[in-house]
């Protein structure tokens, strides 16, 4: 894992450990077979554990002096700063920075010390017939891909302690500043048995995300099914999604989630290039079982969610749809059987 690297950890570009298996600016990347990989995850956990459970300060390590060294003048957002003085950032499994044409076919991955397949910057990735196995444990992501155009994810099994498949594109100011989005992205014939999120979009996504297509996925046992998400000073814009024929069962919390309101519960700000946006996201022949809630829009006042269809969708569960700041949302043969309230709830939308 030495020497540090540059790499890019939860969107921000900084030398630390080096990823068991990285490259840069390098092309034809392939990992392909039937064996299985072992990220020894633990190691890692149980130092981030003593580092968050400290009480007072300790003695930095000589890891920490070293990202302290090699990190003079990093930018980022001031709620941003716990992360950033704990000066331990646990590595990808895999990351591959900056390369083109990359092939992952076949192969287990289990126990990634943090995120396992991690395109950062890349174009024309294809990761196909993998299976990931990552137990109840920290940022254990199963396949991110940020900032990539020309994605296709297919035939994958996932149970991890994180996000099962999450498409990113760099967190605020630097994201920003890069400006590279995630586009042209497939995922299909995917089953993700545990998870915070079955395919997720976000929350770093300040470089844009646009035109992605999600089918032919089966969510059986995550805390959520879809789930777009950002906050206010992300900045950036969601857009082109397109998810369909999708199967959820026994989803812990709601099954389609759409929401500006990420971890932050900010007030009202002028619309500037802090701003995120969500628009032109359409979802088709979904079916939830055993979900807690149908589904949650959520905007936020400067900037509602926009232009959001829903069509042939049929959920049973606790509660159905809320849907507060946004605009031009159309429900097309949806039903909703709701144990608990009212199927719909419809607020300045």
């Amino acid at each position: 894992f030495l020497p540090y690297v540059e790499m890019r950890y939860e969107g921000l570009v900084m030398k630390s450990f080096s990823p068991l298996f990285y490259a840069k600016d390098v092309e034809n990347i392939t990992i392909k077979g039937r064996g299985v990989i072992d990220g020894q995850g633990k190691a890692w956990w149980n130092e981030v554990y003593r580092i968050e459970t400290a009480k007072g300060p300790i003695p930095l390590t000589k890891y920490q002096k070293m990202w302290d060294e090699q990190n003079q003048g990093i930018v980022y957002s001031d709620y941003y700063k716990r992360t950033i003085d704990k000066k331990f950032f646990r590595p990808s499994f895999f990351q591959a920075y900056n390369c083109k044409n990359i092939l992952i076919e076949g192969v287990t991955f289990q126990n990634s010390p943090f995120w396992t397949i991690n395109p950062e910057f890349c174009d024309n990735v294809t990761v196909t017939g993998i299976s990931i196995f990552n137990p109840h444990s920290p940022n254990t992501d199963g396949i991110n891909p940020s900032s990539c155009k020309n994605v296709h994810i297919s035939n994958c099994h996932i149970s991890v302690g994180d996000d099962c498949i999450t498409i990113k594109s760099g967190r605020d100011e630097d994201g920003r500043k890069y400006a590279r989005p995630t586009e042209n992205v497939t995922i299909t014939n995917c089953t993700m048995l545990s998870g915070h999120g079955g395919v997720v979009i976000g929350s770093e996504m300040s470089g844009g995300i646009k035109k992605v297509t999600i089918s032919n996925c089966v969510f059986d046992g995550t805390d959520r099914g879809i789930r777009i998400k950002a906050a206010r000073g992300r900045g950036g814009v969601v857009e082109e999604i397109r998810v369909d024929n999708i199967v959820m069962k026994n989803i812990k919390e709601e099954a389609i989630v759409l929401s500006l309101f990420y971890d932050k519960d900010t007030k009202v700000e002028p619309v500037t290039e802090k701003t995120p946006i969500f628009r032109n996201i359409h979802m088709s022949n979904i079916t939830g079982s055993n979900v807690n809630k149908a589904g949650l829009i959520l905007g936020i006042t400067e900037m509602p969610i926009q232009n959001i269809t829903f069509s042939n969708i049929n959920m049973e569960g606790k509660e159905g749809f809320t849907v507060n700041t946004a605009t031009d949302v159309e429900f097309h043969d949806v039903k909703v059987n709701a144990s608990i309230g009212s199927s719909f709830k419809i607020s300045d939308a």
